[in-house]
């Protein structure tokens, strides 16, 4: 029987919590173990069956579960929800990689950390004022709660104590002897994102700009949750009330549009994480994002400062891709003006997922973990479809489910009806409709001569 790597998605809503095993990939001829994220944006029940599964598939070592490497792509809670060392406490963990994003001590990432501590306190004090805010809003809001901190503190110190290890803090350029643990001999890991120097290539060389913009533009909306109160209970006397509100609803509008930005910084210092085992190549890209084109000095986003940076990597198809931000429009590179032209995103696309020529069949495969949001088009069905057209691993999903069912999904007639009877790559959330697991599996054999 051919070996095969085992790629595991579990179903925990919109959130990555997967598991890779490399078959045979120690140097003592045992399977390697990675779990590359552990998050959701739902109840933390999920991550906690996704774990108590995951356990079951981990050798047991003198009384604890091997998980030879914990992978973090970036900070977001549906990747890091999870990682809690109570959930962990019967996992021993050998490595803990994490985007080189979240060392507080990086020189180059000071201004992304001072931009991500202000929001955070404009986002709580807007939090403890109980304001009526629409979905989306809430969303942002949502983001930036003391749990998430709390995550963060646990990867970045409390994990390490308990499994006497040291975190990694990856990013492209690091050498290949840094990016293979001591107990890896049958496959390789290049990092291609995020880039070292976080400020500039994901804020821009006026990165300090930014962030004094931002504390200058919203005063109000960065006041603690006690000073914001005793400013409603007492508003200024030389201010009209109408004119009071106004004045602090664009500030909390600036703030908003700011927390926007430091999540796009975040999504976009997600690591890009390239396995390469037996002629076969696997693209795991966290919540990555795309603009239009690299632009020198600005404000970029990931999969176009790969494309400029590591574009030899990059530039090859691969045998697998971890679709990106639970399939979001912006977050796996095409042109999703859909009018057939030619762009850098559309171009990256291509490379790394040709369409076949001819008769051919498509030979990648693709997973996205998510589940339809009730209020933002994620997945993109048009984006799934476009995928589609370039991996084997698709399905029809109307006919899996029949019309009852399918109308049972959240928004169903403005986003599954016109595209869900089309091939599309495999989903988490319809996958378990349909089989009743909770989890997505994944085969990848050898290639030929491997």
């Amino acid at each position: 029987m051919v070996d095969k790597l085992l790629i595991r998605a579990y179903s925990v809503g919109v959130g990555d919590c997967i598991h890779v095993t490399i078959p045979k990939a120690r140097t003592d001829d045992a399977d390697f173990h990675i779990l590359i994220d552990c998050g959701t944006r739902g109840k933390a029940e999920v991550i906690s069956l996704a774990l108590d599964h995951l356990k079951t598939n981990l050798p047991k070592i003198d009384g604890k579960h091997r998980l030879d490497l914990l992978l973090v792509s970036h900070e977001h809670e549906d990747h890091i929800k999870g990682c809690d060392p109570a959930g962990f406490k019967d996992i021993k963990i050998d490595n803990l990689w994490m985007s080189v994003a979240m060392n507080r001590e990086h020189p180059q990432a000071k201004f992304k950390h001072k931009l991500h501590d202000d929001v955070a306190l404009a986002m709580r004090s807007i939090a403890e004022r109980n304001l009526s805010l629409s979905p989306e809003l809430q969303d942002i809001v949502s983001r930036y709660n003391i749990g998430n901190d709390g995550a963060v503190t646990a990867l970045t110190n409390s994990l390490p104590k308990q499994n006497g290890i040291k975190p990694l803090y990856v990013h492209a350029g690091l050498a290949p002897a840094q990016l293979k643990p001591e107990t890896l001999a049958g496959a390789a890991f290049k990092v291609l994102g995020p880039q070292e120097n976080i400020d500039y290539y994901y804020l821009g060389k006026d990165a300090g700009n930014v962030v004094q913009t931002f504390a200058l533009a919203s005063t109000d909306a960065l006041r603690s949750p006690a000073q914001a109160a005793a400013l409603d209970a007492s508003p200024p006397a030389n201010i009209s009330g109408t004119d009071f509100r106004r004045l602090r609803s664009r500030m909390m509008s600036t703030a908003f549009a700011f927390a926007e930005e430091e999540g796009e910084v975040v999504n976009n210092t997600s690591v890009i994480l390239l396995i390469e085992w037996r002629g076969r190549r696997l693209l795991f890209v966290g919540d990555a994002e795309w603009n239009a084109a690299y632009v020198e000095g600005k404000k970029n986003f990931a999969w176009n400062v790969a494309w400029k940076k590591q574009g030899p990597e990059l530039g090859k198809p691969v045998d697998f891709l971890k679709i990106g931000h639970h399939g979001s429009t912006n977050a796996t590179p095409w042109n999703d003006t859909e009018d057939g032209k030619t762009t850098e995103p559309s171009t990256i696309l291509d490379a790394i997922l040709p369409k076949p020529k001819g008769n051919k069949k498509p030979t990648a495969f693709a997973v996205v973990s998510t589940d339809r949001t009730k209020y933002d088009p994620i997945p993109k069905s048009p984006l799934l479809l476009e995928i589609g057209n370039r991996v084997s691993n698709t399905r029809d999903y109307f006919s899996l489910l029949g019309e009852d069912r399918a109308r049972t999904l959240p928004l169903y007639e403005e986003y599954e009806k016109p595209w869900l009877d089309k091939p599309q790559p495999w989903r988490t959330d319809i996958e378990t409709m349909i089989s009743g697991d909770s989890f997505v599996d994944i085969e990848i054999e050898p290639a030929a001569g491997h």
